[in-house]
């Protein structure tokens, strides 16, 4: 498995960001209002990011020896959770970043200024996801092994 890049995160936020911005613009349009985000997405999306860097941590030190013993199954289990939270975060990012945008520039219209903060709330819990995710990857990393038959300070040896 491949590590996630940040710019293809960057990317799919900044994709979703327009097509939210568009969708929103011709909702708003119509005179229909934009949906309030609930505080408890914030919640949410730190927790998740909580246990994602909690079970990093675990991978991360059994690769530096200070962990007796880690489960292989977990070990893949947490770098694929920490690629979903990758693009979660970065999906995430984007619609919250996108409502942001739309909610900044009507902040004339009552009751827009507190749906702009728990938007721009949502969107930082939702880079912090995208970031846990990439560094939980990192940490996932395993260095790969040297072969067994080579001597210490010998060139390797190339297949004729």
């Amino acid at each position: 498995m491949q590590r996630t890049r940040w710019q293809t995160l960057v990317v799919l936020a900044l994709g979703v960001a327009a097509a939210t911005w568009i969708v929103y613009r011709a909702v708003l349009g119509r005179g229909g209002m934009p949906p309030q985000v609930p505080w408890l997405v914030i919640a949410v999306e730190v927790l998740i990011a909580g246990v994602v860097l909690s079970m990093g941590w675990a991978v991360r030190q059994f690769l530096r020896g200070k962990r007796p013993s880690l489960d292989p199954i977990r070990a893949a289990r947490t770098a694929v959770l920490a690629k979903a939270s990758c693009y979660t975060g970065a999906l995430l990012a984007g619609w919250y970043g996108g409502q942001t945008a739309v909610l900044v520039s009507d902040l004339d219209v009552p009751g827009n200024g507190g749906r702009a903060i728990a938007a721009g709330a949502a969107t930082l819990g939702a880079l912090l996801l995208a970031g846990v995710g990439l560094l939980v990857e990192w940490f996932c990393r395993v260095p790969p092994q040297e072969p067994k038959d080579r001597v210490q300070g010998e060139a390797p040896s190339t297949p004729a």
